[in-house]
């Protein structure tokens, strides 16, 4: 063997060698820094993907023995596939949704199922998961809580139900409830660090996230400025649920939305481990896309279920009205929900979640649009997620 070929084998050992030694101090040091659960997560599970309830633990939610069936209309299957295929992105509809990672795709008006389409081998008993679709029904629980008195008010400071943050740093004094539903909370939230976990990798895959929201959460900011989409948000609004009401925020989910709802189906949500036991309160809901549509019909009669109300009325309005916080952009915030502006008359509204999770409401229309998937799936210089909001605001703003 000559020199150079000696020389060139001691640089690529010595090379891997340094690779490999950063890679254990690295990890080292985040097993750590926060816990070895979930290093291990880092290093060998592949988190982050709309398979993941089959991963996490989970708390069960239970169908009901008399569900709620939306009515079927085959009638105005074309004027769907018309209606969208006039948008130019969208030449044939069932081909596009196929094409875009679509496992779930239903279309609702009037109570009667006009369009249901499934794919990649799903259908209507298929699990679909939430993602942050989750952070709407959060919301819901919180209006929910105030209406019966175990949250006072949406003015509440968060540190009445976790003292434990004033005793880290007294300006979460000045963080309100409101300000979490608001994602303006000025709560710092990093997704650019080079070696250690980004706060998205953190509030999505750490075991104890009770724990991570309770010590490692800094503030950076006033509260009630500026909007950023921070997913500490919701896992502290579900420790105040939990606080509150004194049960499982799955238990209390149950009672107040999935059984008065009847949901067709059995579902669950996603728990942070199995030893601290903690709902995945930015994402996790895991579900069939029938009873997702059903909590767009609670949304879409202003909370009412057959005559029941399930939600207050005005939290309804307040949760899907524009905060004021996102400027000059086709689309807006209200508490952990989201709002369309291209048809102002409508005043439509969604739940969104990674992946292109959407629960679509247009109450001018009275359309509900459910669409799940593995992928956005489709191609845009902007934001993906947009992308699917504004066609589902076109189809409802181009119907008869």
């Amino acid at each position: 063997m000559n020199k150079k070929i000696k020389l060139a084998l001691r640089i690529f050992l010595w090379s891997a060698l340094i690779v490999v030694g950063l890679f254990v101090i690295i990890n080292g040091f985040i097993a750590l820094r926060y816990s070895p659960g979930y290093a291990y997560r880092e290093l060998f599970m592949d988190l982050g993907t709309p398979y993941d309830y089959r991963i996490f633990p989970e708390r069960k939610l239970a169908a009901s023995p008399n569900p709620f069936k939306f009515a079927v209309d085959n009638s105005k299957e074309s004027l769907v596939q018309q209606t969208f295929q006039s948008n130019p992105t969208i030449q044939n509809l069932d081909l596009f949704l196929a094409d875009t990672g679509t496992q779930a795709f239903l279309v609702i008006q009037d109570d009667a199922i006009i369009y249901e389409r499934y794919f990649m081998g799903y259908q209507r008993d298929s699990w679909v998961t939430s993602f942050s679709v989750a952070k709407s029904f959060d919301s819901a629980l919180i209006g929910i809580a105030i209406q019966e008195g175990y949250i006072k008010s949406v003015d509440d400071c968060i540190t009445d139900y976790l003292p434990e943050l004033a005793q880290r740093d007294a300006r979460f004094k000045d963080i309100q409830i409101r300000h979490l539903l608001m994602m303006a909370s000025g709560i710092r939230y990093v997704d650019n660090l080079l070696f250690l976990p980004e706060d998205d990798n953190l509030t999505y895959g750490f075991d104890d996230l009770r724990h991570l929201a309770l010590t490692e959460t800094k503030v950076a900011g006033q509260p009630g400025i500026e909007f950023l989409y921070n997913n500490y948000h919701p896992i502290m609004l579900g420790m105040i649920l939990e606080r509150a009401t004194g049960m499982p925020v799955t238990e209390y989910l149950q009672e107040k939305i999935w059984t008065p709802l009847k949901m067709e189906f059995d579902a669950s949500w996603s728990l942070d481990s199995e030893q601290s036991g903690f709902e995945k309160m930015e994402s996790g809901i895991n579900a069939r896309a029938i009873d997702f549509a059903k909590f767009g019909r609670l949304y879409l009669n202003g909370g009412s279920w057959d005559g029941i109300q399930v939600v207050p009325a005005d939290w309804v309005a307040v949760s899907t009205a524009d905060n004021g916080l996102i400027k000059d952009a086709p689309i807006y915030y209200g508490y952990m929900w989201w709002g369309e502006k291209c048809n102002p008359d409508s005043q439509d509204f969604l739940a969104m979640g990674n992946f292109g999770q959407y629960i679509y409401v247009s109450p001018g229309n009275n359309l509900i649009i459910v669409r799940n998937g593995d992928s956005y799936g489709v191609k845009s210089p902007g934001d993906e997620w947009v992308v699917w909001a504004d066609a589902f605001c076109q189809f409802a703003k181009s119907l008869p």
